[in-house]
């Protein structure tokens, strides 16, 4: 959806600049609808402001039937040389859903060989970066994930002065940029499920080449169903079986790699904490933007919990953390989440009323030897506070938290 207003996305944009002027290909992936179009647009903003000329700056939509004739790598590769012909200085190449192009891995490559330029691209497919692409430039680009908005972001984009408020309309309006030029939930709902059957479309079933959509929509629906609760195949076949179909293990496998690849879901693998090591089953999915689960199922408040564990989850991933799922023996801690060397751990409850449920959240991290911090954010709209070195905090304050 075009937006009348750039509302900046200055910690994305920053990394983009940060990058500028080294030979590294930028490649920024993410979910269809989540703002890539708009920071490539922020993007060339910023460099017509620091001086560089506009015929310097080529930048491409590759969803615009206006460049329908560049879907190729030949064709796009004699467009940009032409257009380089008449740059002052350095040329800025800014190509949006590159994925449209087939075999764009050789013509991005040869710009950089060939040209003296400045490369940034979009895609829809976090599978953008395996295969060719990886070997033709060995080294030479830098991803960066964009996600739907934060609840930060949220905030300035609706004009809410008020956190507490600010994060029920969050809860349920979700993170989609686009959802911010609307005017009411009915609306919401409408555009939420267009970017749903898009992403579907285009992104899981074209390139995927699934066949039975009908299927697919069932497994969907039970990932929504089923946030933050750890999967097996053999849940899914049993759920498939209750609804009167089947899938096979394998089938359900390559149709969770398929919404993967359309960055539509996230997993999240368990972790054993007394044995460090990495476990490879019983995952969690986790949606791309809450507000899917939403529109498609409904605002349920017994999903509450779930929609909490997902928006945590997606924050965490949002500033870089690599995220899984704690298991300390019999407990589990929802999230530890590890960047640079560093290490948190993330209870997120819905809310702490009795002592009992606060015990019940505090024990798995208790039982955590270790230093590194430990936290517990719940709805609670309490002051942050502290118990024996763990933290709480009302979720709206933790997700506003520059310290993590």
């Amino acid at each position: 959806m075009p937006s009348k207003h750039l509302h900046p996305r200055q910690a994305y944009l920053d990394q983009l600049i940060g990058f500028m002027g080294t030979p590294l290909v930028k490649v920024l992936t993410g979910l269809r609808r989540c703002g890539k179009s708009s920071l490539l647009d922020q993007l060339a903003g910023h460099l017509a402001a620091t001086g560089v000329p506009a015929q310097s700056i080529i930048q491409i939509n590759f969803e615009s039937m206006t460049n329908a004739h560049l879907a190729d790598a030949a064709a796009l590769y004699a467009e940009v040389r032409q257009r380089a012909q008449t740059a002052i200085g350095p040329v800025y190449i800014l190509l949006d859903e590159i994925q449209l192009v087939a075999n764009w891995e050789r013509a991005v490559n040869s710009f950089r060989v060939d040209l003296d330029c400045d490369i940034t691209v979009t895609g829809s497919n976090a599978r953008l970066l395996s295969g060719e692409l990886a070997t033709l430039l060995a080294g030479r680009y830098v991803e960066i994930p964009v996600y739907p908005l934060s609840f930060a972001e949220f905030l300035t984009f609706t004009d809410q002065g008020d956190p507490v408020s600010g994060f029920q309309e969050y809860l349920r309006r979700g993170g989609l940029p686009g959802i911010h030029e609307l005017a009411s939930p009915e609306q919401d709902g409408a555009y939420l499920r267009s970017v749903y059957d898009t992403v579907l479309l285009k992104d899981v079933i074209a390139r995927g080449q699934i066949r039975d959509t009908a299927l697919l929509e069932r497994l969907v629906t039970f990932l929504l169903t089923n946030l933050g609760q750890t999967f097996s195949a053999r849940r899914i076949s049993e759920f498939l079986k209750s609804q009167r179909r089947s899938m096979g293990a394998e089938t359900i496998h390559n149709y969770l790699k398929a919404l993967r690849g359309a960055c539509f879901i996230h997993e999240v693998s368990r972790y054993d904490l007394v044995g460090k090591k990495v476990l490879e089953t019983q995952e969690k999915q986790f949606v791309a933007d809450h507000s899917f689960a939403n529109a498609l199922l409904g605002f349920r408040a017994e999903e509450l919990p779930h929609l909490l564990e997902n928006i945590v989850c997606l924050e965490a991933l949002r500033r870089g953390y690599q995220v899984h799922i704690g298991k300390h023996g019999a407990a589990e801690v929802d999230f530890v989440c590890d960047r640079q060397g560093q290490r948190l751990y993330v209870q997120v409850a819905y809310l702490l009323a009795t002592g009992e449920i606060l015990e019940r959240e505090l024990a798995p991290l208790r039982a955590i030897s270790d230093n590194y911090r430990k936290v517990i954010v719940s709805l609670d709209n309490l002051p942050p506070s502290n118990t024996d070195g763990i933290e709480r905090w009302p979720i709206q304050d933790f997700l506003l938290a520059q310290d993590w």
